[in-house]
């Protein structure tokens, strides 16, 4: 019996259509940070500066911000790291991007928090819970679905802040 394989082939998300839980919520956040990268390439540092909205979101702030959120929840909560370790935790959440920071620098920089946070969650049950200020307890599996949210919903910002800047469309343009 020959399985062809299907055209378009199944992307990351679907390949995990069977998997267990923790695949799954990693498919999807792997997922979207990876959308959130591409949604970056082959723009130049002045493109992804462009203030196309009237918050501090560009195409630069979005990826800043989400290595900013990355290290927040895997860093600071669930490690329990404290913000001194892990280099400080910017007061704007990231938005602002230095002139000297280039996309390359960013996108980089984004990759290594998406990294750590990997390597901290690996040490983790999905049940594992740790203390958090405001909601008390939150357990790996809360702060997958939330990150899976916020790297979404980013991901939509770019996609659209990607199109006004140069017309690229798509999951990954």
């Amino acid at each position: 019996m020959t399985v062809t394989q299907p055209d378009p082939p199944l992307t990351a998300d679907e390949l995990v259509s069977t998997g267990g839980e923790r695949e799954v919520l990693e498919a999807f956040l792997d997922l979207y940070r990876g959308v959130v990268t591409r949604k970056l390439m082959g723009v130049s540092a002045e493109q992804a500066r462009l203030r196309l909205v009237p918050s501090l979101t560009t195409l630069a702030g979005l990826v800043k911000h989400l290595a900013a959120v990355e290290r927040e929840w895997f860093q600071l909560v669930l490690a329990q790291r404290s913000a001194d370790e892990i280099g400080g935790v910017p007061r704007d959440d990231g938005w602002t991007v230095g002139t000297e920071e280039t996309v390359e620098d960013l996108v980089a920089e984004y990759e290594r928090a998406c990294a750590q946070s990997r390597q901290v969650a690996a040490g983790f049950a999905l049940e594992d819970s740790v203390p958090h200020p405001r909601l008390g307890r939150v357990s790996l599996r809360w702060i997958y679905a939330h990150l899976i949210e916020e790297t979404a919903r980013h991901a939509g910002h770019a996609d659209v802040l990607r199109e006004q800047t140069d017309g690229a469309t798509g999951f990954d343009g």
